[in-house]
């Protein structure tokens, strides 16, 4: 399984959109500062996240939302989710 995940900094106010296999491990990483986006806004807090059969499904949904370019539609999916 895939993931399509949306991460959330209340230190920066910011979001993050990304994919990738195991959800914990990268939610992990990004938290260690081994992501080089992301390593100056720790802690990161998991809002959102989609599941898919393949990669190429979760990264297609991850390029779709970030070509969406819009706060207000990354908020929309929290809050649905929630």
């Amino acid at each position: 399984m895939f993931h399509t995940y949306i991460l959330y900094s209340e230190k920066a106010g910011r979001y993050y959109v990304g994919h990738c296999e195991d959800l914990i491990q990268r939610l992990e990483r990004h938290n260690n500062k081994m992501v080089p986006s992301t390593k100056n806004y720790t802690p990161w807090k998991l809002v959102y996240h989609e599941t898919y059969q393949t990669r190429q499904e979760a990264n297609a949904r991850e390029l779709y939302i970030k070509r969406m370019k819009s706060r207000k539609f990354i908020e929309e999916l929290v809050r649905k989710s929630n």
